[in-house]
């Protein structure tokens, strides 16, 4: 079996945020049903990738993550903007929010692709327009490789 040092996996469709939990009357709270079918989206992306290239899950070590939400562009974009976006010189601000997309994600993850989110060290979100909506996530171990203005 391969051991491969990094997990590098994609999640098909418009990025989703975390929602917020909802509250019952009772005072009992729960996670918001879309919520928990992307959650399971996600794990289910990182589970067929990890099939096909025989991964294991990470135990304890340190990790960084990284993500990549890639936005479809809004069809109301004039055809200037278009292609800004498409170039990466517009960026998507708009919700979800970076914080959101990375909660919902490494919540997903929690006990799958490593035991405890705990062991996220280092945690970078991009959000930008693409061709084809999706999120790339990388999962690695956390080796201190981050980059020079990291440390500023």
């Amino acid at each position: 079996m391969i051991l491969y040092p990094e997990h590098l996996f994609t999640v098909p469709g418009e990025p989703q945020g975390k929602g917020r939990p909802r509250f019952m009357r009772s005072g009992h709270t729960y996670t918001p049903s879309k919520t928990v079918a992307y959650e399971s989206l996600v794990r289910a992306c990182y589970y067929k990738a990890a099939e096909e290239h025989n991964w294991l899950p990470f135990q304890v070590e340190p990790l960084q993550v990284y993500i990549v939400a890639v936005f479809s562009v809004p069809k109301s974009a004039t055809k200037k903007n278009r292609g800004l976006m498409l170039l990466d010189r517009l960026k998507p601000c708009k919700k979800p929010d970076a914080d959101n997309i990375g909660k919902v994600v490494c919540d997903a993850l929690n006990g799958h692709a490593y035991r405890d989110d705990a062991q996220i060290t280092a945690l970078s979100i991009v959000k930008k327009y693409g061709p084809e909506p999706m999120i790339k996530v990388l999962i690695a171990k956390d080796n201190d490789n981050l980059p020079e203005y990291a440390d500023e």
